[in-house]
């Protein structure tokens, strides 16, 4: 072993301890490296820096963008609660269908941003169905790191042995490469996960951290229901043409909430402005304080079409993406104090609708329009999000007392999903077509993304995981180091003599068992980085294909189930999940030796040694 061997090893052993040891943090540490290999004088500085240049780095910036514009759109969370409701009462049918569906988007996307997603969505879920949320954080984790065997751009360690390949003058993996090992190897931790969850202590549901109220406890608290109606202007209405100030539907006890217009995807609901004329086919939504008798004369003296309700008698909690609520208190010195709610024109300075108004304790369920308000009253005001949050700087008449909790849960962008769909079907088909290279493919679903407004600059910079791409580009130069210095044949060497004898697969096993030991100290990227060589290397040394080698790695790098800390992805569900080391241990070590010896076992099958 040479001097420059030795000094590389320091400096890979030291970042190993600290890695382990978590202190400093890992990009803290991937940046030490960077700056200590040139003082080696093995490499030099601009090739320390080369790793931001990197193709595999800019793709996986650009499919955080991705992954972002799939969240704000909605995408994730409307396949969790379709999930949810395609499971019905069964905890098993509900399993398999998560991790099908994790494993299914997680193949396009970023595995720890989908498991970000999903979260909340699994915490709802065992909230709904009573049920501890243990029994399903696990499974998700689980299923979030197969993703990554799925396709070639679903994981970070995939792309970074694909590039080591291409370094080294091979072809490269193309993007369903990984399916034949990703597909049974999901089958199998669905299976599994069916019987080791068993193992898993069921810990009750989290405590709620957010005790504000809902729009549902409002509806039920204030007598909402039966008040929402829908109604669409017909083609001889003499609504038509007219603006809204010119109209007295509040004086007979109606209220205009929102405007929907248009059908399909180009369907868009309207805040209600004084100026806003009304069109034939508009779709009024409506708070309505008359009986149902007195309504239906009034929709036909208007030529109003009554339209059904998505959910009849929950007062447009389907819409709770567009229209939300809030409660407000009245204090001694409002102007508002002595009017009654029509004359206090809440509508006109702050945008909102008052729908409900308590005298304490007491509901005012009827004549509402025409009740006094006095000092202490509490106003329930319905409106655009907008709107309800600009109400946090107007509080000369009136104080915000509560906010509902579906506040956390509007999506930026919802109406853009079509679009989002549309862009990652456009950069997963140039992908696997081969039309574009990978990394341009992505960046042109930024662009569109951000075209189609999607995302925007600050949410895309802010959805890239800036941690990871520095790990990367920190752990690169060792790579580069350890090939001239020696290192990565030195090992190469060692594993052929140990077992280069033996049967092939005997080989790959002991490089799976190797490099998923490796990640059980330092992340799964940062051991692809420093293996990729190695199992190259092996390759030559047995004048076999590079193929089943690099597959070899990537799919063990993927492979972190052991420990909460083997990958971010465990790391984050063991909070939601109430997990201690030990669940990681008893029902991860297991599953790891499963996913080896399956993948020993097809590796050759697939891609042939020779």
């Amino acid at each position: 072993m040479n001097l420059d061997l030795t000094l590389v090893l320091l400096v890979l052993t030291a970042a190993i301890v600290m890695f382990a040891i978590n202190r400093p943090r890992m990009d803290a540490v991937a940046l030490l490296v960077m700056v200590a290999l040139p003082f080696t004088g093995i490499i030099t500085m601009n090739e320390a820096l080369a790793g931001f240049s990197d193709s595999s780095v800019i793709l996986i910036a650009a499919l955080f963008v991705i992954g972002e514009g799939l969240v704000r759109t909605g995408v994730a969370r409307r396949l969790g609660d379709w999930l949810d409701a395609k499971a019905g009462n069964s905890e098993s049918y509900l399993l398999i269908l998560l991790m099908a569906a994790v494993g299914g988007l997680g193949s396009l996307m970023s595995s720890t941003a989908v498991v970000a997603i999903f979260i909340p969505v699994v915490l709802r879920i065992s909230t709904n169905r009573n049920t501890a949320p243990s029994r399903l954080m696990m499974p998700l984790s689980f299923a979030a790191l197969i993703s990554g065997m799925l396709t070639l751009v679903a994981t970070a360690p995939n792309l970074v042995v694909n590039a080591e390949l291409i370094r080294q003058g091979a072809q490269g993996f193309g993007f369903f490469s990984f399916t034949p090992f990703g597909l049974p190897l999901l089958a199998l931790g669905i299976v599994y996960m069916l019987f080791a969850r068993g193992l898993l202590s069921s810990k009750g549901p989290l405590p709620a951290a957010d005790r504000r109220p809902g729009l549902q406890q409002w509806i039920e608290q204030y007598r909402l229901a039966d008040r929402e109606k829908r109604v669409r202007i017909g083609a001889g209405s003499s609504l038509i043409g007219k603006r809204l100030d010119e109209l007295s539907l509040r004086s007979v006890g109606v209220n205009i909430l929102a405007i929907e217009r248009g059908t399909g995807f180009a369907a868009k609901v309207f805040n209600p402005t004084a100026g806003m004329a009304l069109l034939a086919d508009d779709v009024l939504l409506a708070d309505v304080h008359m009986s149902d008798e007195d309504a239906k004369q009034l929709w036909h003296s208007l030529m109003l079409e009554p339209r059904p309700l998505s959910e009849a008698g929950n007062y447009f909690v389907d819409r709770s993406q567009e229209i939300g609520a809030a409660e407000v208190l009245l204090p001694a010195d409002s102007r508002l104090i002595g009017q009654t709610v029509l004359d206090a024109r809440i509508r006109s300075e702050y945008g909102l609708t008052v729908i409900g108004l308590r005298h304490g304790s007491k509901v005012v369920a009827h004549g509402l329009l025409e009740e006094r308000l006095k000092i202490g009253d509490t106003l329930l005001l319905i409106g655009f999000w907008s709107d309800i949050r600009d109400l946090q700087s107007k509080n000369d008449d009136i104080v915000v007392l509560n906010m509902p909790a579906e506040l956390e849960q509007i999506l930026p962008a919802a109406r853009r999903a079509p679009y989002a769909l549309a862009v990652l079907g456009l950069v997963v088909a140039s992908m696997i077509s081969g039309v574009l290279p990978n990394v341009q493919a992505a960046l042109i679903g930024c662009l569109l993304m951000g075209l189609l407004g999607c995302v925007d600059f600050e949410s895309a910079y802010r959805s890239i995981n800036w941690k990871s791409l520095i790990l990367i580009v920190g752990m690169l130069p060792f790579s580069l180091a350890l090939q001239r210095t020696g290192g990565v044949d030195l090992a190469a060497d060692a594993v052929v003599g140990l077992v280069g004898g033996t049967a092939p697969r005997l080989v790959l096993a002991t490089l799976f068992v190797i490099t998923a030991m490796l990640g059980l100290f330092i992340s799964n990227t940062a051991t692809a980085v420093l293996m990729a060589p190695v199992a190259l290397a092996i390759a030559k040394d047995l004048g076999a294909s590079p193929y089943p080698f690099a597959m070899t790695v990537a799919l063990a790098a993927s492979a972190a189930f052991m420990t909460p800390i083997s990958s971010p992805v465990n790391t984050l569900v063991v909070g939601p999940g109430q997990y201690s080391f030990g669940d990681f241990v008893k029902v991860g070590v297991p599953f790891t030796i499963i996913v080896a010896i399956v993948s020993v076992l097809l590796i050759p099958i697939f891609l042939p040694l020779q």
